[in-house]
């Protein structure tokens, strides 16, 4: 399923009177009652191919979807902010998110492809009080690539939310393999989705035909997933091998 709406583009304060573009892909169908954050990885932004059908691709099963730009991205710099930047940037588009929309109110994700996803579980660690249903993160960097012993995963036992990962076989950042004793641990139990063949954009094969259907598949596991977590009232499904 694929939405066909354009997006709303929305304008979010940040501190310092600076302000970064979100983009609100509006749940197109019958509406599930949840919405989904989504950032972007750090070399790309918002308007990435990656970024803009996923977006489109949740927003068809029924879920409000927001993207939106780091300020570094926003203003075409190329080496990212900061981490307390980014968490800043992020804090601020929950909150207008949930002001201005009733699905994030009531049911409300974030997450994001690698660096973006990293950056919703440093949040979400830092912040429990926050109101967040689960994460959903694409290409967890759990490493740099060639660094195994550069870990990125010592906040993750304080996020204590439902998480999805969905990692490629392949992905130089982290394997499944490596990221299979580092969250088999935490409590809610996290869900692993698989990309047989994938790496860390979870691209398959240059042959269009495959690589639609491991892109189709990725979708229909965060739509389920997202679907069950808020169906079971935040219970998280069980995790997949």
């Amino acid at each position: 399923m694929t939405s066909s709406n354009s997006p709303e583009h929305v304008m979010v304060s940040l501190e310092g009177g600076q302000s970064v573009t979100a983009m609100h892909y509006a749940a197109d169908g019958p509406a599930t009652g949840g919405a989904l954050i989504l950032a972007h990885g750090a070399g790309a932004g918002q308007r990435h191919p990656f970024m803009v059908s996923f977006a489109r691709a949740l927003a068809g099963f029924g879920v409000d979807v927001v993207t939106f730009n780091f300020p570094y991205m926003e203003q075409q710099r190329k080496l990212p902010d900061r981490a307390p930047v980014l968490e800043a940037c992020y804090a601020a588009v929950i909150h207008d998110t949930r002001t201005r929309l009733a699905s994030a109110r009531e049911w409300l994700f974030i997450g994001g492809k690698s660096m973006g996803g990293r950056m919703a579980t440093q949040l979400a660690a830092a912040e429990p009080q926050l109101p967040i249903a689960g994460l959903v993160l694409l290409g967890y960097p759990l490493h740099p690539p060639g660094n195994p012993l550069k870990r990125r995963d010592a906040h993750l036992p304080s996020v204590k939310r439902p998480m999805l990962v969905i990692q490629g076989s392949r992905d130089t950042f982290g394997t499944p393999d490596e990221l299979r004793p580092v969250i088999e641990p935490l409590s809610p139990p996290v869900t692993l989705h698989v990309v047989d063949g994938g790496d860390h954009s979870l691209v398959v094969s240059r042959v269009a035909a495959r690589q639609a259907a491991a892109d189709a598949d990725v979708r229909q596991a965060a739509a389920t997933w997202m679907s069950s977590v808020m169906r079971t009232g935040g219970a998280t499904p069980t995790p997949r091998p």
